[in-house]
């Protein structure tokens, strides 16, 4: 029997659903603003630049849901207070959190708020905002948070004696990406973990978009050695609506289960179509999570569950 690939033209109806997407003005979050609000949803489109946000809207034209555009800065918890304050002003249900948002391989810098700005924006960030969004989303039946990993989670190893790269202690462009990543699915795992144990009719998942061509690498392109290399990778990429796809199915696809992993089907999982996949060992470490989790309310101020 000939397996059936999903695409877009799987995504259910989503009228009535209001969906928040991180970082949705370009790369996989764009290509999920549109999916979503194609269906029918109500799109929050989250985003440091307002202006970025329009253009984007603006970009995707006349959908049969709605894309409605708000300020957010995930390297700044006080934005991040903000955002969630104004949401929930204005919203009574939450029945997507698409934690797309991400900086990869960046030079070492802080976020305002002092954390090594990868491991800040990609996990902090958004435990903040999930936390804070949180009563929303246990009130809005079968919600899902969905965070947004990498096949670089497997290059990330837990060091909680330096776990944000004190002054740079430690610090390469790809351990603080490949650890943000793992951080993300320790995250993932430990909240479905406590939404379980809450008996909340909610979902936590996560996903990767396997080898894409986004503008997430802007910071690599100026080295002579990603010049070299990127033309040889390009038969492994795929474009950024295929490696969107992942997070889609994990946010809108009826079946999925609380802790599934998504990604592509293709070569070790570089391409292809969304299948459930599965990430390391490490990623599993429910010692980990815990110990994660008590870290992420202390540096936040966020408590939740």
């Amino acid at each position: 029997m000939k397996k059936e690939n999903w695409t877009t033209a799987n995504i259910p109806d989503l009228s009535g659903k209001v969906i928040i997407v991180t970082g949705g003005n370009s790369g996989l979050g764009y290509e999920s603003v549109k999916a979503f609000a194609e269906k029918g949803a109500e799109v929050i489109l989250a985003t440091r630049s307002i202006e970025k946000g329009e253009t984007a809207k603006q970009q995707i034209g006349n959908v049969k849901g709605k894309i409605v555009i708000m300020q957010l800065d995930l390297m700044d918890f006080a934005s991040v207070k903000s955002f969630a304050d104004n949401f929930s002003k204005k919203y009574t249900r939450l029945d997507v959190l698409l934690n797309n948002a991400g900086i990869m391989t960046t030079p070492y810098f802080l976020t305002k708020d002092g954390l090594e700005a990868q491991n800040g924006t990609n996990h902090f960030g958004h435990f903040a905002l999930t936390g804070q969004l949180f009563n929303l989303i246990k009130n809005t039946p079968d919600s899902r948070v969905v965070n947004v990993s990498s096949m670089a989670h497997k290059q990330g190893k837990m060091d909680f004696g330096n776990l944000l790269f004190e002054n740079g202690k430690g610090y390469s462009p790809i351990k603080s990406y490949g650890r943000s990543k793992l951080l993300n699915l320790l995250f993932t795992y430990e909240l479905q973990r406590k939404i379980e144990a809450a008996k909340i009719n909610s979902i936590a998942v996560a996903a990767h978009p396997g080898v894409s061509n986004t503008n997430l690498a802007r910071f690599l392109e100026d080295k002579l050695i990603f010049k070299i290399l990127k033309p040889m990778m390009m038969p492994f990429m795929q474009s950024q609506d295929m490696g969107a796809l992942p997070q889609i199915r994990a946010s809108v696809d009826l079946n999925v289960k609380g802790s599934e992993y998504y990604g592509p089907d293709g070569f070790n999982e570089m391409k292809g179509f969304p299948v459930l996949v599965q990430s390391n060992a490490a990623s599993h470490n429910a010692e980990d999570a815990r110990k994660l989790w008590e870290i992420s309310e202390k540096i936040t101020g966020v408590s939740f569950l």
